[in-house]
């Protein structure tokens, strides 16, 4: 084996103490920013969103390695920012304030069967956009759906309006199938009564 190629796969280009800061200040940096971007981003609703996503991380990627190479670097730099997420998930736990802070709050996009347009505006979210996560989870319209809340990470919850119009035609189908069920009994009574 060449000794020069294992120095270079293990040789730190850059000071162990700046390539452990250069994680630590692009997290710090993708904390803020998507938090002033907006769940939107985290829900990937449309390609552009998606592609926004993909760029950005090979975008800092120089920023954390640095012009270092090795694996010795990519190891540190990935171990940084594992443990700086788990450090920083471990203190979010136990202090809510902060968490609300860092990560935000829950946006109620449907309250009551009425679509909230102003929430929808601020998160710019199209109605058309909406229709489609609401399809994606198994509504056929936005008027099966009672409330739809954009989760902190991004996702849409949606609730359905109880009963659902496909849960009140069934019961109604049922009411009738008693209904003709009662009257076939009734002729029954009344055609055997006749006959004696």
């Amino acid at each position: 084996m060449d000794h020069g190629m294992w120095y270079s796969m293990f040789h730190l280009g850059l000071p162990v103490i700046e390539k452990m800061l250069r994680p630590v200040f692009v997290y710090v940096f993708l904390i803020i920013g998507l938090r002033i971007a907006g769940k939107r981003e985290l829900a990937q609703l449309n390609p552009f969103d998606l592609i926004v996503l993909l760029t950005l991380s090979n975008t800092v990627q120089n920023s954390i390695i640095g012009d270092d190479n090795s694996v010795t670097g990519g190891i540190l730099g990935a171990s940084t920012l594992l443990a700086v997420n788990y450090f920083l998930v471990r203190f979010l736990y136990g202090h809510e304030r902060w968490e609300r802070l860092i990560e935000g709050n829950c946006d109620v996009l449907i309250e009551n069967g009425k679509v909230q347009e102003k929430n929808l505006k601020r998160e710019l979210l199209t109605t058309a956009e909406l229709e489609t996560a609401a399809h994606r989870q198994g509504f056929s319209s936005l008027k099966d759906i009672d409330r739809a809340v954009l989760e902190i990470g991004g996702s849409i919850s949606f609730f359905a309006k109880t009963p659902t119009p496909e849960g009140s035609r069934h019961e109604e189908l049922l009411e009738h199938l008693a209904q003709l069920s009662k009257d076939v009994a009734a002729l029954k009574k009344d055609a055997t009564g006749s006959a004696r």
